[in-house]
Parts: C-alpha cells; sequence; structure tokens
C-alpha cells in the first residue's frame, strides 16, 4: 500500500481560487495547514519541486509531498521543510490555470496544484478518478 500524498496548504491561500478544492475529504490524501506545529513524517516522502529530478515508476512506494501555496509563500514553507529528496514533472505538460501572479520562473510549467496532483498520480500508476472533477479548467488540461 502507498502512502497517501500529503498536502501542505498555506492558511492563506484563497480556497475560492484553490485547485485543490472539493478534495479534502478523500482517503488518499491527507491535508495539513501551514505553519505547523510539527511537521508530519516525510521520511518515505518525494516533494514535488520544479526543477528536480524527474518523476519516475522507480519512486512508485514513495509518498508525494505538495506544497500549495502561491509562489512566493511556498518558497517560505520549502525553506522550513525539513530535509525531503525532490522530484519534478516532466516538462512538457502546461497549465491551464490562468496565472496573474509573478514569482515563478517559467508561467507556464509551473502547474496549478491540483494539476500536479493528477499527473503525479497518473505517472506514479496512482487512483486519478475524481482528483480533477472541482477543476474549473480540467477540460483546457487534459
Amino acid at each position: 500500500m502507498t502512502p497517501p500524498t500529503i498536502i501542505l496548504r498555506h492558511r492563506r491561500e484563497n480556497l475560492k481560487k484553490c485547485s485543490l478544492r472539493g478534495l479534502e475529504l478523500r482517503t488518499d490524501l491527507r491535508f495539513f495547514t501551514y505553519p505547523l506545529v510539527s511537521w508530519p513524517d516525510l521520511t518515505h516522502y518525494l516533494l514535488l519541486e520544479v526543477g528536480a529530478p524527474p518523476l519516475t515508476e522507480q519512486d512508485a512506494h514513495r509518498g508525494i509531498f505538495i506544497i500549495d501555496a502561491t509562489w512566493r509563500l511556498a518558497a517560505l514553507m520549502r525553506r522550513q521543510c525539513p530535509p525531503i529528496q525532490s522530484r519534478s514533472l516532466p516538462t512538457h505538460f502546461r497549465t491551464a490555470y490562468p496565472r496573474r501572479q509573478t514569482g515563478c520562473l517559467d508561467p507556464d510549467q509551473g502547474l496549478a496544484s491540483v494539476e500536479a496532483l493528477f499527473l503525479s498520480h497518473l505517472l506514479l500508476r496512482r487512483k486519478t478518478d475524481g482528483l480533477l472533477d472541482h477543476y474549473h479548467w480540467k477540460n483546457e488540461f487534459k
């Protein structure tokens, strides 16, 4: 059995715009709110991060850790994160989310959190049913 995906969402994340909204009750996902009093055990997890080595099927036994915040806040959260190995998603995927913020060096490569979640589960052959159901731009992303 694979570990659940851990999602660390910043407390100031605008839930009306959050791409992960509606997934909070799934049993294969665990949501935590930043800042944390204590971090979950990330020993067997991989952080999804732009610029890291690519995620492969050999990582299937590991859990996925996603930071869900604006680019600026995500960078702060990353610096406070315990040591963890990182993986990236293939760079040929482009976001459908209409970005209006700065901070990402390549806005098309920076995926919405739900897009990153979907692709990581797809690549690792995990359940993807329902992950995009609440995503407004799901038809444009597929």
